[in-house]
């Protein structure tokens, strides 16, 4: 494992210029693209990317074409969960999924940050990741952002087209840019 890799698993600043990362990064995409490219009837050979792709993937879950992810091993979905058309996750740090999740199409869950006021330090490229946890029987609408660092309660739903830059309780139904709580459930 490369320096660069080993601060990128700590949460550390990291640059993402290693040729470690970017050989993980290469091999992601081609995977991707095996993935994005089958036939629609294909499930079994989805399957079969989608578990060499990602960390793990629980039971009766599945992923929707097009799909894009920095490293696919940092992401675990529970079981029975679905994730939409034209998701992108960002997984630079790691990403969990849980059981029974909806999400739909256009989603991005972003881990990446740069640094905000070290104007050299992002000049070099430099940046850091937080996780994202999304707890049981959540849904999120089309469009919505997720930011790093960011935990989702269960039973929360998130409303379309929402930037969630905080972290959400469980049972409400939340909405917004910035995201806020609307109600409880």
């Amino acid at each position: 494992m490369s320096d660069q890799k080993a601060r990128m698993l700590r949460g550390e600043r990291y640059k993402d210029s290693d040729p470690v990362l970017i050989a993980e990064r290469r091999d992601c995409q081609e995977l991707l693209d095996d993935f994005n490219a089958s036939k629609s009837g294909d499930h079994a050979l989805r399957q079969q990317i989608l578990s060499k792709l990602l960390g793990g993937i629980g039971e009766g879950s599945w992923i929707m074409p097009r799909f894009q992810c920095d490293y696919g091993y940092l992401i675990r979905m529970g079981s029975n969960s679905f994730l939409n058309y034209d998701a992108i996750v960002m997984d630079c740090a790691p990403v969990t999924i849980g059981n029974d999740v909806s999400i739909g199409p256009r989603v991005q869950l972003l881990t990446a940050l740069h640094p905000m006021q070290d104007h050299e330090a992002r000049r070099q490229r430099w940046e850091t990741a937080a996780p994202i946890t999304i707890g049981d029987n959540v849904w999120m609408g089309g469009g919505v952002i997720v930011c790093p660092g960011v935990t989702i309660g269960s039973d929360t739903v998130v409303g379309a087209g929402s930037v969630v830059t905080r972290h959400l309780p469980g049972k409400v139904f939340a909405a917004g840019n910035p995201c806020r709580v609307i109600k409880q459930l």
